[in-house]
C-alpha cells in the first residue's frame, strides 16, 4: 500500500480537491484498515466527476487493487474489481464474446463512480448504468465487509449509494452476447420535426443523441443501430441529411477522438460511446451540468429552455439529449421515470456558468428536474428530497452503515441528507 499527496484537480479541471492524502491499497484488507481508522474519507475513482461528490479528507484509489474479472457464462454475469474503468473492462468482455447493455458518452470513466451516481447511455429501452448491477461487496465505515444481491433487502438503496454508505470494492453487471453496432449521424434536425416525431426520432436506434447548441436547428443526431437488427431510418430523419463525413458533436473540433460513425459497423464497445480509448474526450476544458426529466414532461422542459437560448449560447459548447429507461434503485434520476436527460458541456467560465444554472434550474423546476449527481448545479437537499419517492429510506440506510459520518462529506451533506 502506497500513500500520496491527493490528486490537486479533477480530469477538468474545474474542482480543486481538498483532501490532504491519497491512499492506494492493493488489498481488501488494507481498504478495511483505512476506513476504519479514517475520520473522513471517500473513494476517488477516475475524477470525472465535476462537482466534490467524491473529496474528503482522505481519499482511496481502488486502482492498485486486484482486477480479478470473471465472466460467468452460465449466469450471464461478470465480476470485476470496482477500481477498473469501463475501457478496461470491455477488452475482457470482448474476449469472451459477451458485452453490456449500453455504456456512456465515455469508456474512460470507472465502473464504480458511474455506478454510484446513475451515470447513463441512452435508448428508450435502456437503463442507466447502475441497472447492470446483480451485486455488489462494500466496506463500511467500522471495515465490516458487507455483500447484497439484486432481490435482496436495501439492494435498490445501495447501488446508487452516491459514495455515502461505504467503499464498493467489487461490483456483479449483466452481461449478454456480444453485438454488433453501427452509428450514423445526421444534420440540421429543425425544432418542429423534433417535436412533431420526438419519440419516433428518439427511438429510431438502439442508442441516440440529439446534439443541439439552442439555435435554429439542432445541429447533429448520431444514431447507434444493433447490427442485428434492421434500420429503422432510411433516407433522411424526418428532414435532417445524413452526414457525409465523420463528425464532432462539438462542431468545430477535430472528429479523431470520436467513435467511427457513417454507417461503419463495430464492437458494441467501439461505437456505443461517443469517443475512443486513448483520445481526450469532449473538449477536456469544460464544465457539465445534465437534468433527467419525465418524459411526460420533456417537450415542455425543452421549448422553456429554448427561450434562455441567448443567455445559454454564448457559454456553452454543447448540449445533447437522450432518453433514459427508468428503474427501481432508489436514487436513480430515473427512479419510476421514463427520463430525458438534458446535458449541457459548458466552456471553463465557472461564474457564468454558476449563474446560468440559477435560471435554468428555476425554469426547470415545474418539470420535475432532477440534477445529475456528479455534474455541477445548484439544488439542495431540501429542493432535491421530494422528487425521490426513497429518499427517506435512503437517508436511514446512509445512517445505519455509517453511523459514525465517515463518509458523509460536504457535498452529501448539502444536496442529499441535508442538515442533520
Amino acid at each position: 500500500m502506497t500513500e500520496t499527496p491527493a490528486p490537486e484537480k479533477n480530469w477538468a479541471g474545474n474542482y480543486t480537491y481538498r483532501a490532504e492524502k491519497l491512499h492506494r491499497p492493493t488489498t481488501i484488507e488494507q481498504v478495511q484498515e483505512i476506513v476504519a481508522n479514517a475520520a473522513s474519507v471517500h473513494v476517488l475513482g477516475s475524477r470525472h466527476s465535476f462537482n466534490e461528490t467524491a473529496d474528503s479528507l482522505e481519499l482511496i484509489s481502488l486502482k492498485d487493487l486486484p482486477a480479478d474479472v470473471v465472466v460467468d457464462h452460465k449466469s450471464q454475469t461478470v465480476s470485476l474489481g470496482a477500481g477498473m474503468t469501463y475501457g478496461d473492462l470491455a477488452r475482457t468482455l470482448n474476449d469472451e464474446g459477451v458485452a453490456l447493455h449500453n455504456l456512456a458518452s465515455l469508456p474512460h470513466i470507472s465502473v464504480a463512480g458511474a455506478v454510484a451516481t446513475a451515470t447513463h447511455g441512452s435508448g428508450v429501452i435502456c437503463g442507466n448504468l447502475a441497472t447492470a448491477v446483480a451485486g455488489l461487496e462494500m466496506v463500511t465505515s467500522s471495515g465490516e465487509i458487507i455483500k447484497a444481491s439484486r432481490g435482496e433487502s436495501d439492494f435498490d438503496g445501495l447501488v446508487v449509494g452516491l459514495g455515502g454508505l461505504g467503499a464498493v470494492t467489487r461490483l456483479t453487471l449483466d452481461v449478454q452476447p456480444a453485438y454488433g453496432v453501427k452509428q450514423q449521424v445526421f444534420e440540421g434536425l429543425s425544432w418542429k420535426a423534433l417535436y412533431d416525431h420526438f419519440d419516433e426520432i428518439t427511438s429510431c436506434g438502439y442508442s441516440v443523441s440529439i446534439f443541439t447548441r439552442w439555435g435554429q436547428a439542432n445541429d447533429q443526431v448520431w444514431v447507434k443501430s444493433r447490427t442485428n437488427e434492421p434500420d429503422q431510418v432510411v433516407g433522411d430523419l424526418f428532414g435532417a441529411v445524413a452526414a457525409t463525413v465523420d463528425l464532432h458533436p462539438i462542431v468545430e473540433l477535430d472528429p479523431a477522438p470520436c467513435t467511427p460513425q457513417l454507417g461503419r459497423p463495430g464492437l458494441w464497445s467501439d461505437r456505443l460511446p461517443h469517443f475512443r480509448m486513448g483520445y481526450t474526450p469532449s473538449s477536456g476544458q469544460e464544465i457539465q451540468s445534465e437534468y433527467l426529466i419525465p418524459r411526460r414532461h420533456a417537450l415542455g422542459a425543452i421549448e422553456a429552455l429554448r427561450a434562455l437560448a441567448d443567455g445559454i449560447r454564448p457559454i456553452l459548447l454543447v448540449s445533447e439529449i437522450r432518453r433514459v429507461a427508468a428503474d427501481r434503485l432508489w436514487m436513480s434520476t430515473s427512479y419510476e421515470n421514463d427520463s430525458v436527460a438534458i446535458h449541457f458541456t459548458w466552456k471553463r467560465e465557472p461564474g457564468a456558468v454558476q449563474q446560468m444554472l440559477i435560471q435554468i434550474e428555476h425554469t426547470l423546476a415545474p418539470f420535475e428536474a432532477r440534477p445529475h449527481w456528479g455534474k455541477v448545479f445548484h439544488a439542495d437537499a431540501a429542493a432535491i428530497a421530494p422528487l425521490y419517492k426513497r429518499h427517506d429510506d435512503f437517508v436511514r440506510l446512509v445512517e445505519r452503515l455509517d453511523p459514525r459520518g465517515a463518509f458523509r462529506n460536504s457535498w452529501l451533506k448539502a444536496h442529499v441528507l441535508g442538515e442533520r
